[in-house]
């Protein structure tokens, strides 16, 4: 939902239409109508109109409680689940007249991204208002172009680190009163204290404020319905490219190194919306920075190892990514019932009976598989594997240079054979 008027359950006010016959083009089922903070003041008149001959209105109960009352006019909170209980709610409304009431614009984390997935794109109509984003960046006096939009409504704030960048902009959707003190916390613990927070609270509404103070010193009491805006100051301490330094995960050893790990996110080729299974995740840096490739990128980790498995969860909200999924069981058991994956990586196992083909077996149209080995016997399985699947083998030796007594030497690393596949 748009923040600007903040609700923890999106709301909505629906207005059914009646359902066309084959004669005629179809007509929407639902209209939604963005509301600001000013309310029903706010909305032009044609739109006011169209809620008043709604034969049935759903929203949120503050939504509700903006209208005029209108004799025979049916009033339906939200279910909740929302989505769970969007099909039955739909049922329910009748053949009458429709709209719906969302928060700005229905499209920035809102109902209307909901109602076209669920009664498709021809069903729903959308009236944006001016959206809490935008009226943030023109209090600011940001560009569009000079920041970006996090969303913590229901999400972990750890989120706002895979943002972290100095002097980078970014506008959070807060969740609730208490998200700025939670962001400020966050920030300060990674070197991000002397960032500036910005709590821009009922934006539109005759009585908006604008709070300023550094995450260090953050001490402001945020108003529930608010924008929260970051000027972030700090260290560049993580960059988007594959490849981040050992040093940026907590590991055992157990990690699939940085030179290593560039090579595999290469051939597994992160892209939006795709999802990736990190297999023998170890501390689930290939996972991490799948993740971190794109905000819409997904990834389950599958680690064996019970402690490993929770510092995977820890890297992955510390590097912003606290979404990563962390699966605790051994594959191939444990990949059963797992979320289809777009692509495939294998950095420990792959010679346990089943593992290999499991994955093979997973791979849908165009997914992608990686395999590193170091030991002969997993040399071998991906050399026949080669031989029967194709795609690409390689081995890759990687040497740093280190001390040698008042000298400097070459240190090699365990030489690398890695099998990488692209269904066709």
């Amino acid at each position: 939902m748009d923040r600007s008027l903040g609700h923890l359950v999106p709301a909505v006010t629906i207005a059914c239409l009646p359902v066309p016959d084959s004669t005629r083009p179809p007509t929407p089922a639902v209209t939604v109508v963005g509301i600001g903070a000013d309310g029903w003041s706010g909305l032009p008149d044609p739109l006011r109109e169209t809620v008043r001959r709604a034969a049935v209105v759903v929203g949120g109960e503050r939504h509700l409680a903006l209208l005029p009352d209108v004799p025979g006019q049916r009033r339906l909170p939200w279910p909740s689940p929302l989505r769970a209980g969007l099909p039955d709610l739909v049922a329910d409304l009748g053949t009458g007249p429709a709209v719906a009431l969302a928060s700005g614009d229905p499209f920035v984390s809102g109902i209307g991204t909901t109602l076209v997935e669920v009664l498709g794109r021809e069903r729903v109509v959308i009236h944006p208002a001016v959206s809490s984003v935008a009226l943030a960046r023109a209090r600011l006096g940001w560009p569009a172009e000079s920041c970006t939009d996090v969303s913590l409504v229901g999400r972990d704030p750890a989120l706002v680190l895979r943002e972290l960048a100095p002097a980078r902009r970014v506008l959070v959707l807060s969740s609730d009163e208490d998200t700025p003190a939670r962001v400020a916390s966050l920030l300060t613990e990674v070197g991000y204290g002397a960032s500036v927070l910005h709590v821009l609270g009922d934006l539109g509404a005759p009585d908006e404020s604008h709070t300023t103070g550094t995450a260090a010193g953050w001490s402001g009491v945020s108003p529930r319905l608010h924008v929260l805006a970051l000027e972030l100051a700090g260290p560049s301490v993580a960059g988007w490219t594959s490849g981040l330094p050992d040093d940026a995960f907590e590991h055992d050893g157990q990690l699939t190194k940085r030179d290593l790990r560039a090579a595999a996110l290469a051939r597994l080729v992160p892209v939006p919306g795709a999802h990736l299974w990190d297999v023998g995740a170890g501390a689930g840096s290939v996972g991490i920075e799948w993740m971190r490739a794109h905000p819409t990128c997904s990834a389950t980790a599958v680690e064996g190892d019970d402690d490993r498995a929770a510092r995977i969860a820890r890297n992955a909200a510390r590097l912003g990514v606290p979404g990563l999924e962390v699966v605790t069981g051994r594959a191939p058991e444990a990949l059963a019932g797992l979320r289809p994956p777009d692509a495939i990586f294998v950095g420990g196992g792959a010679t346990a009976p089943g593992v290999l083909d499991g994955c093979l077996a997973a791979l849908a149209a165009g997914g992608r598989l990686v395999v590193h080995g170091v030991t002969l016997e997993t040399e071998q399985l991906l050399a026949r594997a080669y031989g029967e699947h194709g795609g690409e083998l390689t081995r890759i030796a990687v040497e740093t240079a280190a001390p040698v007594g008042s000298f400097t030497g070459w240190t090699p690393a365990r030489t690398v054979t890695q099998w990488a596949y692209a269904r066709g």
